[in-house]
């Protein structure tokens, strides 16, 4: 059977509500929420380990709850809607929430399946809803990694969860300074394509990205550090003909990776 607990003064839910809303907390317990039925389900697709379930039965049944994620290791845990109230992150939302372990995502774990992989590389994101936003561009164009350099947020907070929509669970991620990015890169022959408004900057739709591609991308704010402009081997630009010169991180990410996905005959895959 499961557990209940009522008070939202109860010692578990208090060190929840500390991984709920502390990165510092998340990172050094090794765990976070997850709330969401496809977000928790993608997480158990993306091999996550889910140590418990908390339901709120009066949203969802301990019926539909097993039936949804049914394993003999999984602890449950029937929370009242006060309970519920202070640990969910979203107004409107399903009843469940899912205490998860994290995941190391290093460099070295990134396994390629191909010989031309495309990978899609961010330096510096820091909002939640454009991190979220890049990580649904990558499972969209099927990337092969997602590569993160200098992250400034912690990948597992709840905003990243809620607008990647558990993409953030579907994608195959390493983290890393700029130069360990740079240098794995490098060693792996993949070619680097900076997005970046600069003179020696060639339109996007010129350049050949049928070969091992790396798409990088800066912040609206700062775009890429000198070290990648310095390491890349082709600077490339949209052209802009309207009255500002930027858009949004990840409508420019998009354009770029489904132009990559465009040559490699993506019709067809």
């Amino acid at each position: 059977m499961f557990k209940q607990i009522s008070s939202i003064q109860n010692s578990l839910i208090k060190a929840l509500f500390q991984l709920k809303e502390k990165s510092r907390t998340r990172k050094k317990e090794q765990r976070f929420l997850i709330e969401g039925q496809r977000e928790i389900l993608l997480a158990i697709k993306g091999n996550y380990t889910i140590e418990t379930i908390l339901f709120d039965s009066k949203i969802i049944s301990f019926d539909t709850v097993k039936n949804l994620i049914d394993n003999d290791t999984i602890n449950y845990i029937e929370i009242s809607k006060e309970v519920y109230g202070k640990l969910a992150y979203r107004t409107t939302t399903e009843g469940i929430i899912a205490i998860t372990k994290t995941k190391e995502l290093l460099l070295q774990n990134i396994e390629f399946q191909t010989p031309t992989p495309l990978i899609l590389v961010t330096e510096a994101p820091e909002k939640p809803g454009n991190i979220g936003a890049l990580l649904r561009t990558a499972n969209a164009a099927n990337v092969d990694a997602f590569l993160i350099a200098n992250p400034r947020t912690d990948l597992y907070n709840p905003n990243i969860i809620r607008s990647s929509i558990g993409c953030v669970f579907t994608n195959q991620i390493g983290i890393g300074s700029t130069s360990e990015i740079i240098k794995f890169l490098q060693e792996k022959n993949i070619k680097i394509f900076c997005a970046a408004l600069l003179e020696n900057a060639e339109n996007y739709h010129t350049q050949d990205y049928t070969q091992p591609t790396a798409i990088v991308v800066g912040t609206e704010a700062t775009g890429l550090s000198s070290e990648w402009l310095e390491n890349s081997d082709k600077n490339i630009m949209i052209p802009m003909q309207g009255e500002i010169n930027s858009m949004n991180v990840s409508v420019s990410a998009g354009i770029l990776i489904f132009e990559a996905k465009r040559q490699r005959n993506f019709s067809h895959e």
